[in-house]
C-alpha cells in the first residue's frame, strides 16, 4: 500500500491509464458533508464542475484532494465515496466496460473545462468512475495526512473480476500467496496502484461489492475519536495491518471509508 500513490500527482502530469487520479463522493446534504471532512481531515473547499448539480473539490493546504456534490433528488443512489480511475479515451474504455460484462451508467459526457468521465460499474456490482483528463488532471497530492491513500475493490472472490479490469486497464496483478486470505494487487507499469480483497461470505449484504477509499492520518485512533466526535461511527475498529494501523468509518450521511497510517 505505502507504494500506491499517485506517481503522476505531484509534478503537473497525467496519470498513467489505470492510475486511480480521483475520488468523489454524492451526498444529500452539502453543508454538512463539508463541515464534518473539513473539521477531519483539514479540507477546505473551492466551487467545482457543475455538470452533474452542485460540486466542491476539496483542497489540502492549497492541492486538491477530492470531490464532493449533491446527489439528484430524483435518483436513490447509496452515498459512497467513488474512485475515478485515468483513461486516455473515456468513450474507448466505457465501450470495453460493456464489452467486458460491465455497465455505463453516466456518460461518457464533458465536465465543463476539466475533462470528461463516465459512471460505471464491474460485472459484481461495484460503482468506479473513469476520468480522461483536460485542465483537471486528477489529484495534486496523496499519501500525506488527510489526502487519498490506497483505494481497494472489496469484492466476493477476487480472480473472476480481477480479469475484467485488467482487460480495460491494462491491470498486471500480483496475488498474495495465502490459503486463507484472498488479496491481490494491481499494477501499472511496475508499481502497485490499487488492491482487490476477496471477502467470500463476509461481503456486506446492504452494501455488495465495492470500492473502499483509505486516507492517510496522522494517528488513526485520533482520527477514529474525532469521526465519532463529528457524528460518524466505526465499521471496523482500529486495528493492526500488514500495512499499518487501519480503521474503517462511516460519516454522518453513512458513506463508509478508512483511515490509516502507512507504514513507512
Amino acid at each position: 500500500m505505502t507504494e500506491g500513490r499517485g506517481s503522476a500527482d505531484l509534478n503537473g502530469t497525467a496519470y498513467a491509464p489505470g492510475t486511480p487520479c480521483w475520488v468523489s463522493l454524492m451526498v444529500h446534504g452539502m453543508a454538512a458533508t463539508q463541515e464534518f471532512y473539513g473539521e477531519l481531515f483539514g479540507w477546505e473547499f473551492q466551487p467545482g464542475p457543475q455538470h452533474l448539480g452542485a460540486y466542491v473539490r476539496a483542497q489540502l493546504n492549497g492541492q486538491e484532494v477530492a470531490g464532493i456534490g449533491r446527489l439528484p433528488q430524483d435518483r436513490h443512489l447509496p452515498v459512497a465515496w467513488t474512485p475515478y480511475l485515468a483513461s486516455d479515451d473515456v468513450d474507448l474504455t466505457a465501450e470495453t466496460v460493456r464489452h467486458c460484462g460491465g455497465t455505463v451508467g453516466v456518460g461518457p459526457l464533458v465536465a465543463d473545462e476539466a475533462g470528461r468521465l463516465a459512471i460505471a460499474s464491474d460485472p459484481s456490482g461495484a460503482v468506479f468512475g473513469v476520468w480522461q483528463a483536460a485542465a483537471h488532471l486528477g489529484a495534486s497530492i496523496t499519501g500525506v495526512p488527510g489526502a487519498l491513500a490506497w483505494n481497494e475493490l472489496i469484492t466476493r472472490d477476487s480472480a473472476g473480476v480481477a480479469k475484467f479490469y485488467e482487460t480495460v486497464f491494462g491491470y498486471e496483478e500480483e496475488p498474495v500467496v495465502s490459503a486463507d486470505f484472498d488479496y491481490l494487487t494491481l499494477h501499472i507499469k511496475g508499481r502497485p496502484v490499487a488492491g482487490i480483497h476477496g471477502v467470500g461470505d463476509a461481503l456486506p449484504r446492504d452494501r455488495g461489492a465495492h470500492w473502499m477509499t483509505y486516507f492517510e492520518v496522522a494517528d488513526v485512533d485520533s482520527a477514529v475519536a474525532h469521526v465519532i466526535d463529528l457524528g460518524g461511527h466505526v465499521l471496523e475498529p482500529a486495528h493492526e495491518s500488514p500495512h499499518g494501523r487501519v480503521a474503517t468509518v462511516a460519516d454522518p450521511e453513512g458513506a463508509a471509508f478508512s483511515v490509516v497510517r502507512t507504514s513507512r
